[in-house]
């Protein structure tokens, strides 16, 4: 029988962390990137491929080379890059890992937050071109700043990341309200109807999947409920948000401004519409996914990978998706 062989197809999406355990475990090989030109040769007697975003969809998993593929390690908790079905037919096994970045995320959603009410970021670039220096007061006051105190935060998803931001967000004085599931009209208790949290929030911060039930759910009419003093926070999928609709809310002042995280194309085109409005409106903030890349976080998950492959070498279940 052929050794176990362990490819990582996309090392480089997880930046600088120790892989040791999985080298000491057996033959595992770590490719920075891999182009579809590439992918064939490295499947080759491949028995464990570890991802984070490659995608391997039916063609992929179908082609010759895969033929010993016999689990796929998703280095991440969403798994829409793998064509599950496909996967189930052929007996290769999926994982993924769920809950690793938790606080990371909550932590990042929280900053975002922050940066809206207090504009810190863009004062301390104000400094480093020289403004206070040339200020005829000790203070300065070119960006409108708020207490949250009182405000009210609206969570769209709560799952462990959703409930994690409404423990954080309740020691900043914020007062925490939560939606029921997106798509769904039961009544939950301590929810209120996703169009009335719209409605009260002065935050409304977006930790759902993405799904058929969930894509776009920003959209011009959920737009137009949201108060003209709100702003938007999203640390989970661009796909939930209808950015020519966002920004042209943002551009017509019917929302106060917008902080992401994620966009519908990662990384975005220099010619992204996103791109080009986060370069002329001050009031939407742009971040290159990196809510969950705190170094704590990306260690853990791949333990968590780790783990996930013994167990399955083990004959065992372990955040199995398939």
């Amino acid at each position: 029988m052929s050794p176990f062989r362990t490819v990582f197809l996309d090392g480089a999406t997880f930046g600088v962390v120790s892989l040791a355990r999985f080298e000491e475990a057996g033959e595992c090989v770590t490719h920075e990137l891999t182009d579809a030109d590439e992918l064939p040769a490295r499947l080759e007697d491949c028995r464990c491929a570890v991802i984070n975003k490659f995608v391997l969809d039916r063609p992929r998993l179908e082609h010759p080379s895969a033929a010993q593929l016999r689990l796929i390690a998703v280095g991440a908790t969403g798994t829409d890059n793998v064509d599950i079905a496909c996967a189930r037919e052929r007996g290769v096994a999926v994982c993924n890992v769920p809950g690793y970045a938790t606080s990371a995320v909550a932590q990042y959603t929280l900053a975002l937050i922050l940066e809206l009410a207090t504009q810190a970021a863009r004062y301390a670039q104000g400094t480093r071109m020289g403004h206070w220096q040339e200020s005829t007061i000790f203070t300065r006051h070119d960006y409108p700043s708020f207490e949250l105190q009182g405000r009210v935060l609206g969570i769209i998803g709560y799952g462990n990341i959703g409930r994690k931001v409404a423990e954080m967000a309740r020691v900043f004085g914020l007062r925490v309200i939560v939606a029921g599931r997106v798509g769904e009209d039961g009544e939950e208790p301590d929810r209120l109807p996703v169009e009335e949290v719209l409605r009260q929030a002065d935050f409304v911060s977006l930790h759902c999947p993405f799904t058929p039930l969930t894509e776009g759910f920003i959209n011009p009419h959920t737009l137009s409920l949201m108060k003209p003093t709100a702003f938007l926070v999203n640390t989970a999928r661009g796909g939930l948000v209808e950015e020519a609709a966002l920004i042209e809310a943002l551009e017509e002042g019917w929302i106060a401004g917008a902080a992401l995280d994620v966009i519908s194309q990662e990384p975005p085109d220099e010619d992204h519409p996103m791109m080009a409005a986060a370069a002329r409106l001050d009031n939407l903030l742009i971040t290159p996914h990196c809510a969950w890349a705190a170094r704590e976080t990306r260690q853990r998950l791949m333990d968590e990978v780790f783990e996930n492959i013994q167990a399955f070498r083990r004959g065992e279940r372990r955040n199995r998706v398939d």
